[in-house]
């Protein structure tokens, strides 16, 4: 990239690839159009996402909250519950089964390596 290229992270996530090149994208839910390196975006949320969890094999996730409140949930042995405010951040460690419930609208940075990743479907309602 010879100039400097503006993004919206309402609509757009940015690739930033092995090679540390980047490249603007469309941001989606969940799943997240893959990657070979990380995607880096801002998530705007008000409601849960729309699986059980998910796991990132390829690499650590970053996630830093800028307002609301969630609660992260690590699959880890212990299970670990962890509150997010705004100005927190975190790192989910490569291959942990871990989810985001939002406890209050919130706006969340991402750093989520790729190109693999999991996803877990909700539980079906009886």
């Amino acid at each position: 990239m010879s100039k400097a290229e503006e993004f919206n992270p309402k609509n757009q996530t940015v690739a930033i690839n092995r090679d540390l090149t980047a490249e603007t994208m469309p941001a989606r839910p969940d799943p997240a159009i893959p990657v070979d390196g990380y995607t880096f975006g801002v998530a705007t949320m008000s409601e849960n996402s729309p699986h059980d969890g998910e796991m990132h094999p390829d690499g650590d996730e970053v996630l830093y909250l800028i307002s609301g409140k969630v609660r992260v949930t690590l699959e880890t042995d212990p299970v670990q519950e962890l509150d997010m405010l705004p100005g927190d951040g975190m790192i989910v460690p490569k291959g942990i089964w871990h989810r985001v419930d939002i406890t209050q609208p919130s706006q969340i940075v991402y750093l989520t390596p790729g190109p693999g990743g999991e996803y877990r479907p909700l539980p079906e309602e009886n």
